[in-house]
């Protein structure tokens, strides 16, 4: 068995039965919301295979999604990482990356909440209004990204990997609050929590995830960075589904590549969940940032140089050559 970092994999601890209850309402729900999910994939699946587009699993896609998703569970993430993968192997059309995240994980997303969420003990009220509102802005979020054209993507894109890289440069250096004791949110902090979580529900449709801005939100909040586990596994879990429906009905997501991300992911998560014990990804978090910043760095220097060409051909349809 191998051994993972102590941090990556929260300890069980004693939960309140109300919580419990509360939480298990939670799961019930996300059940029904995954099925819903599942329901529209098929039928998005089927209209896209009708109209000629491949929809089988293959090789290339599945091993991103396997090694994407392992490392997610460790707590890494699997959106940038992804997106430096895909535009590396030129897999994914850049406009349709941030909906193909999005409807590609949600089953491996699921399975972590579901694996993870009943470890740590977290107040029933704080969790599920954090959870709701992240739902919300994805909602909108999910809106506002399927309509963008393949420019306002690699802009968005770009702005937020570098964000990202950010802030992984911020954990690893330990300049993140390392937080406190605090299970429960009321009054300002709850307020701030709620807003925060929205404003990271609306940025994962854009393709950066939410662990590591939310470990960093409830550092800053006085909780124990353990607390945040159920909070952005569940909060990505249920969001995903939601704003799936506007990327899906849009047709805003690469149908290639859907199942081979949702299929691969499943077993990364069971084995680096329950056979990784001990792992070290120093080293690896530092190789993911450096990978990150060149993946948004390259997305806005694509942006520019594709309008550049467009302004090019602009003048010369508008001054042809005598």
């Amino acid at each position: 068995m191998v051994q993972a970092a102590p941090a990556t994999a929260p300890a069980p601890a004693p939960v309140a039965a109300g919580s419990t209850t509360a939480r298990d309402a939670l799961f019930v729900a996300l059940a029904l919301v995954t099925i819903g999910y599942l329901v529209m994939l098929v039928r998005s699946l089927r209209q896209r295979a009708d109209s000629g587009d491949r929809v089988r699993p293959t090789l290339g896609m599945s091993v991103i999604s396997f090694v994407a998703n392992f490392f997610d569970t460790l707590g890494i993430g699997s959106y940038a990482t992804t997106t430096s993968m895909v535009r590396q192997w030129k897999l994914i059309p850049d406009e349709r990356i941030p909906g193909s995240l999005n409807v590609g994980y949600v089953i491996p997303t699921v399975i972590q909440a579901y694996i993870y969420t009943k470890l740590v003990p977290v107040d029933s009220t704080t969790l599920i209004l954090m959870i709701l509102a992240a739902v919300l802005g994805a909602w909108l979020g999910a809106g506002v990204v399927s309509g963008w054209n393949r420019r306002k993507v690699q802009i968005g894109m770009g702005v937020a990997l570098l964000g990202f890289a950010v802030i992984m440069i911020i954990r690893q250096t330990g300049a993140a609050p390392t937080g406190g004791d605090v299970l429960k949110l009321t009054g300002a902090r709850l307020a701030i929590g709620v807003s925060g979580n929205f404003v990271l529900g609306a940025l994962m449709t854009l393709g950066i995830g939410l662990y590591a801005p939310c470990l960093i939100l409830v550092g800053l909040l006085g909780m124990t960075e353990t607390t945040a586990f159920p909070i952005m596994m569940g909060s990505c879990a249920f969001l995903m589904p939601f704003a799936n429906a506007r990327f899906m009905r849009s047709g805003a997501y690469h149908a290639p590549v859907i199942l081979s991300m949702a299929l691969a992911g499943i077993p990364a998560v069971l084995i680096a969940a329950f056979l990784v014990t001990n792992i070290p990804l120093t080293v690896l978090k530092w190789l993911v940032v450096v990978v990150v910043i060149y993946t948004g760095a390259n997305l806005l220097r694509t942006a520019r140089r594709e309008r550049d060409l467009a302004s090019d051909a602009t003048a010369a349809e508008a001054h042809p050559a005598l």
